[in-house]
C-alpha cells in the first residue's frame, strides 16, 4: 500500500497562495535546497492543488526557476549546489539504507527511519547518517546502547551513524509542534517497521496543520518483521536483569547529558524518549527562516 495522505483540493485566495509559496521556498532556502514543483506542492504551508501552485508560481516576480527547480529570485546558485549534493549523497544514502535495515533487526527496535539532510539527498559538510528509532516500551536505553555498538563498528568504515531520536511505542506523539518539526517528520524515509511508521503518522496528524498537502515522495521496501536472532536476544534481555540494565543505563546517561552544553532547549530524556539535539538545530533553522521572510517584505 502506498504511504501517502490524500491531497485536499481547494480554491485558494491568490495572495495567500503566493505567501505560502514564498514561505515554502524561504524555508528550503535555509538549506540551499531549491524545490521541484512536486516538492513545492508537497511542502507548501497552505492547502492547494498542484495545478494552482504551478499556475501561480510562473507569474511571481520573487520566484525564479531553472532546470525544473524553483527558488527565491537571486538565488540561482543553489540549483548547482543541490545537484552536486544529490550526486555526492547517493552512495552515502545507499549505505545508510543498508545500515538502517541492520538497525531494524536489532533487539527491541520496531521502526527505523532515515532523517536529516541525507534523507533529502542534501549532504553538505556534516556527513552524519541520522535516524529516528521506535523501540519497545521499557527498552529505550537498552536499544540505544545496542544501536551505538553498531555505530562504533561502522565508524571503522568511515560512516557516522547517529540514532539521535529514539522513542518508545508509548511516546509516538510529538510534543514540539512547529514548521521545523513538521518538515522533519515529512522528510523522514521509512526503512524498517512500516506498520509502526504508519501509526507514527496517524498520531502526529498535526503535521498536516503545517503541511496540508504532504505525501511521502520517496518510499522504500520494508524488510518485514523480526528475525530469529532478534527474538532470541530479546528473550534473553527481557527479564529482571534486563530491567536493571535499562534503569542503570538510563540514569547514568541522563546524568551525563545534563552536564553538557545545550541541554534542555531541544533535548528530551526520559524512560520513553532519548532526543539529543544539543546544537539547537531547530532554533537555528527557524531563526534563519524568519530572517529570510523579513528580507522578502
Amino acid at each position: 500500500m502506498p504511504l501517502a495522505f490524500a491531497t485536499k483540493p481547494t480554491l485558494l485566495n491568490i495572495s495567500l497562495l503566493e505567501r505560502a509559496i514564498l514561505e515554502t521556498l524561504a524555508y528550503s532556502d535555509v538549506f540551499d535546497y531549491p524545490l521541484t514543483i512536486d516538492e513545492l506542492h508537497c511542502f507548501l504551508t497552505a492547502s492547494a492543488t498542484i495545478e494552482e501552485v504551478r499556475d501561480r508560481v510562473i507569474d511571481m516576480g520573487q520566484v525564479s526557476s531553472t532546470r525544473g527547480y524553483y527558488f527565491l529570485t537571486g538565488r540561482s546558485e543553489i540549483v548547482d549546489i543541490r545537484i552536486q549534493r544529490k550526486e555526492n549523497s547517493r552512495k552515502a544514502y545507499r549505505r545508510a539504507m543498508f545500515y538502517g535495515r541492520i538497525l531494524g533487526r536489532l533487539p527491541f527496535i520496531r521502526m527505523v527511519a532515515l532523517t536529516g539532510s541525507l534523507a533529502m539527498l542534501n549532504l553538505s559538510k556534516n556527513r552524519d547518517m541520522d535516524y529516528m528509532l521506535v523501540v519497545k516500551s521499557g527498552r529505550v536505553w537498552t536499544a540505544r546502547a545496542i544501536a551505538l555498538l553498531l555505530a562504533r563498528v561502522m565508524r571503522l568504515f568511515g560512516d557516522v551513524i547517529c540514532p539521535n531520536v529514539i522513542v518508545s511505542e508509548n511516546a509516538l506523539e510529538w510534543r514540539e509542534r512547529n514548521l521545523y518539526t513538521a518538515r522533519e517528520f515529512a522528510q523522514m524515509i521509512p526503512v524498517s517497521g512500516e506498520d509502526v511508521f504508519r501509526h507514527l503518522r496517524v498520531v502526529n496528524l498535526w503535521v498536516e496543520d503545517f503541511l496540508p498537502n504532504h505525501v511521502i515522495l520517496r518510499e522504500t521496501k520494508d524488510i518485514g518483521g523480526g528475525n530469529a536472532i532478534q527474538f532470541i536476544l530479546e528473550f534473553l534481555l527481557n527479564n529482571k536483569l534486563g530491567n536493571l540494565f535499562e534503569s542503570w543505563e538510563m540514569n547514568r546517561k541522563i546524568a551525563r547529558f545534563q552536564k553538557l552544553a545545550g541541554y534542555g532547549t531541544e533535548t528530551n530524556f526520559s524512560a520513553d524518549v532519548c532526543q539529543g539535539n544539543f546544537d539547537h538545530h531547530g532554533l537555528w533553522t527557524l531563526k534563519a527562516y524568519k530572517e529570510r521572510l523579513e528580507s522578502l517584505k
